[in-house]
This record gives C-alpha cells, structure tokens and sequence, in this order.
C-alpha cells in the first residue's frame, strides 16, 4: 500500500489547500448524485457541477504543491495524505442526505466561494488570481442553480418545505466555521494572497437572507458549536469519503490508465 505524504505547515500553502481540500470534497459528495438525482435535467446539472469543483481543485492543490516545493502533484495532494491533514470546511464534508440538503448546502457554499473567488483575483499571487478568474463563473452559476432550487423548495408544498426547513437547521449549525479567522488568515492577508475569511461574512449573510427571503425561510439564531475541519479534526464521515477516494492510489501506487 502507498504510504501517506507529510505536507507543509505554512500558512500559505495551508491558505490554499483550505480551499483546495472544500472544492474537492463537495465535488466528491455531490457526484454521489450522479445516476440518483430527481430528475434527469438535475444529473446531468449536478454531475456538470461535481466536474467543475474536481477542477478547482485541481488547479488550486497543483499550485499549493508548487508553493511547497517539495514535488507533490494534485493526484499526491488529493489521494496521499491522512486524515487529518485535509483542510476542509466540516460543511463539505457531511453525508449526502436529500436533495434538500443537497441544494440548501451547495447554495451556501457557492455563495461563499463566489465571494472569495471574487476577491482571490485581485490576489498577489499570479497564479491564483488566474484560478479565480475562471472559477468565480462556475460559483455564480452553482450559486444561482441551488438558490433556485432553495427558492422552489421553500415555497412549494408542505413536504418540500418541511425538508428545507430541516436541512437549513442542520447546516447552519456549521456556518460560523467558515468565517473564523486565525493565524493562517491572517498570514495569506498580510502577504497579499487572499483575505480573511472572517471579512466574507457579512457580504456572504446579505446574499443567503436575499436567497432565504425568496424562499420565505427564516435565518436560524447561531449556536456556540463549533466545527473544525479546516483545522484538520474532522467527523466520523471523512474517513469513509478518504476511504473510497484513495483505494486505487493506496493499493496500486503510481497506476496509469
């Protein structure tokens, strides 16, 4: 079996595979629509969706190898290390569920990438504003595409608002992770890689009342839980999404199609 990588500490490289490790996780979970969607129109959307953040991510962990500087590739990024050196938002994470939950988290977080691709373009880094500068069109169309179901869910029978209103109970409960600031924000802000987290919440608020007003949803009140995937302590669901991401490259090192 392939053994695991030790990566980088610093706050630079970690900046990027936050980012990284959350698109490629949420495009991990939202293939697992792929062939079960409601509809067929909806495969298709979420199956093109799943490609575009399997993308991001290629683009975003090929340059944080780069910035190491020790000749880990996107496939040794995404395939070769533990547990507990994804960076990931805990949101991303969690298990499938309906398709509530489903369209509820996408919107959320395509909302929050939108935002932060927004300001990533303006980065100091070359490289990266270059990644923003293509994804943010995929995050305004992910925003948009959840936000509508979000919209219709809310607003449409007994069962389907039942169902959103679960959904957005459940997942709230992990929003405040995605705007805690710490040493590593405040690293990438000061060398002009890309903002604090904590600066995209009020923006990132106003767009999901926007969303939740059209669905006549109501905000949930903040609770003092605290998720902390991005810190690499993640829930019991990742092992079993690392699990069946990494069996080829663990049992067959170095295989080629």
């Amino acid at each position: 079996m392939q053994g695991s990588i030790a990566i980088d500490q610093s706050p630079g490289v970690q900046y990027l595979l936050r980012i990284g490790d959350t698109c490629l996780i949420l495009g991990q979970r939202i293939a697992e629509w792929s062939g079960h969607a409601p509809i067929l129109e909806e495969d298709i959307a979420m199956s093109n969706m799943a490609l575009d953040l399997i993308g991001q991510a290629r683009a975003v962990l090929t340059h944080a190898g780069q910035l190491e500087g020790k000749g880990h590739d996107e496939d040794q990024l995404a395939f070769l290390r533990d547990e507990k050196d994804y960076r990931n938002l805990t949101l991303v994470e969690l298990p499938r569920g309906d398709f509530a939950f489903t369209v509820l988290r996408n919107a959320m977080v395509a909302t929050w990438m939108k935002l932060l691709w927004e300001r990533l373009r303006d980065s100091g880094d070359a490289e990266l504003a270059g990644i923003a500068g293509k994804a943010i069109k995929e995050a305004r169309y992910h925003q948009q595409h959840a936000a509508d179901w979000v919209v219709r869910l809310g607003d449409g029978t007994d069962e389907s608002r039942q169902r959103i209103e679960k959904a957005l109970r459940e997942l709230w409960l992990y929003v405040p992770e995605l705007f805690e600031s710490d040493a590593v924000d405040d690293a990438a802000q000061a060398q002009g890689l890309g903002p604090r987290w904590a600066d995209l919440r009020e923006p990132w608020l106003a767009e999901m009342d926007t969303i939740l007003d059209e669905a006549t949803l109501s905000r949930p009140d903040e609770t003092a839980f605290r998720s902390t995937g991005k810190r690499g302590v993640h829930t019991e669901h990742m092992g079993y999404i690392l699990a069946e991401m990494q069996h080829l490259q663990r049992a067959f090192p170095g295989g080629v199609w």
